[in-house]
């Protein structure tokens, strides 16, 4: 028992709190002298947000009030956006939020004192085993493919009947590919129709493979499915804490009873529907970064580097063993990258000059990944 502990009378939390793995969230880079600081940990936006936003945050004003609950004006202009009926989304503070409610409508502890099922792959979305564990269920976790993609069938086998709720997260954070339109819907089509099937779309604005699964055309399709998107990457307002989950009435109905009151603030709400409004703006953005993700990606082939297809702002390295080394030797040259254990590196992509230096290092660097 820690010092701690013992002061406050040895109060302790959940036994499944203990259990859980903690978040780690990437670092800001260490301050190299000669060099500019570059933070490519976090998958965040480099770009700051579009200007009509920058100006909208300003003049807000009302924050001695309550924020609406229900986000009106956010989910009419999404409704718009999206062509779906703006009862059939529900905010949250980001999709992360969006994806708690979601599991503690849908999974948890029963009267029984049995766990629901959650299924996801792994490595994948590194809050999925937290919020899972959180909700009273249990994670059932299916090892993606070599080069990084779900496995689709072993993840329909492992259906039992205390599965709940499958997590399908494309691209894949941290791996990068995505999931096909064709091999979802036939998977959608392989598991029960009371099972709530997700499909996290954080990067969706990034994605440029034409085969790409749309979630919005599922949802339109099966009344299971709920669909997660948010305004942090794309749209560079991560720090404001915005997303959503779109799914049908039978669904929905319930989803609006777990949603935390005022999760998205008034300025959340403000600068969301603004980015909406020069949406324009926002893509051409994206594309900058998406050209330069294909710059790293080609950089990175060149030097015989095996690299899974990057569909997000982010490229993963299988670097096993050696991911801390290289991490540490990043962060030599004043780069922050994001280490998984003895799994792999996740690199951002970032501002042009950081990039660059990445790919320098990845030259000089005699330990390259290679597909498994």
């Amino acid at each position: 028992m820690t010092s701690s502990e013992t002061m406050a009378g040895g109060l302790r939390p959940r036994p499944v709190v203990d259990r859980l793995p903690r978040y780690a969230a990437g670092k800001p880079p260490v301050a190299v002298d000669g060099l500019a600081s570059y933070k490519l940990s976090s998958n965040e936006n480099p770009l700051p947000p579009i200007p009509a936003v920058v100006e909208a945050i300003a003049a807000q004003t009302d924050f001695n009030r309550y924020p609406d609950p229900l986000s009106t004006k956010l989910r009419t202009a999404l409704a718009e956006f999206l062509d779906v009926p703006a009862e059939d989304i529900v905010t949250g503070a980001g999709s992360l939020g969006a994806l708690t409610q979601l599991l503690t409508t849908f999974a948890g502890q029963n009267d029984d004192g049995k766990p629901d099922e959650v299924i996801y792959a792994w490595r994948s979305f590194e809050a999925y085993p937290i919020c899972v564990g959180l909700a009273g269920a249990e994670s059932v976790r299916i090892p993606v493919s070599a080069d990084g993609r779900h496995d689709l069938d072993a993840m329909a086998a492992a259906v039992t009947a205390r599965t709940r709720v499958i997590l399908l997260c494309t691209p894949n954070n941290p791996t990068g590919p995505i999931l096909t339109a064709e091999e979802t819907e036939r998977f959608i089509g392989a598991v029960p129709s009371d099972v709530v099937v997700v499909i996290d779309e954080a990067y969706q604005e990034f994605v440029r493979a034409e085969d790409a699964v749309d979630g919005i055309r599922m949802y339109r399709k099966y009344p299971n499915v709920v669909v997660l998107r948010t305004f942090s990457k794309a749209h560079g307002l991560a720090g404001l804490r915005v997303g959503y989950s779109v799914s049908q009435p039978q669904l929905t109905q319930h989803l609006r009873v777990a949603a935390t009151p005022f999760a998205v603030s008034q300025i959340a709400e403000q600068a969301a529907v603004v980015s909406l409004q020069n949406f324009g703006q926002v893509v051409e953005r994206v594309q900058s970064l998406v050209a330069e993700r294909d710059r790293v990606t080609a950089g990175l082939r060149d030097l015989g580097w095996f690299v899974p297809d990057a569909q997000g702002n982010f490229v993963w390295l299988d670097l096993g063993e050696n991911s801390a080394e290289f991490a540490r030797l990043a962060g030599e040259r004043a780069l922050s990258v994001r280490a998984f254990g003895n799994e792999g590196v996740r690199v951002s992509i970032g501002e042009v000059e950081a990039n660059t230096r990445f790919l320098e290092l990845c030259a000089e660097y005699t330990k390259p990944p290679r597909r498994s």
